[in-house]
């Protein structure tokens, strides 16, 4: 084991004082979870958080950039930012910052779904 794995073990031990967060590979990647709520994404051995409208100034007022899963798509992103070193760092913060992308993550399940609604035109 080594590079990926190393990172995301240190990643775990950062956010050791939350209950629950486990990890699982997906795509070259890995999903973080707390009870069954994916809320972050370790990819290229950076931390990416789940934001929500309430928070996502906090990243982007550090300059921190969005997750792009595809390097030959860069318009396609998702909402999931990129975790500023020193919150990474101070495993308190790192917890505080990752309970607010678990709620971000809990929201997002919540929130109905938005259907374009259907125009029906009438066959006369």
């Amino acid at each position: 084991m080594g590079g990926k794995d190393d990172y995301l073990r240190w990643v775990l031990e950062q956010l050791s004082g939350a209950e629950g967060i486990s990890s699982r590979r997906m795509f070259g990647a890995f999903g973080l979870y707390r009870h069954d709520v994916f809320f972050a994404i370790i990819s290229d051995d950076t931390l990416y958080f789940k934001v929500s409208d309430s928070s996502r100034a906090d990243y982007e007022t550090r300059g921190m950039a969005r997750f792009r899963p595809y390097r030959d798509k860069p318009q396609v992103s998702m909402s999931y930012y990129e975790v500023p070193a020193d919150v990474i760092e101070d495993a308190e913060e790192c917890m505080r910052w990752a309970m607010r992308a678990v709620a971000a993550s809990v929201a997002k399940e919540k929130s109905p779904r938005r259907v374009k609604p259907r125009t029906y035109t009438s066959r006369r």
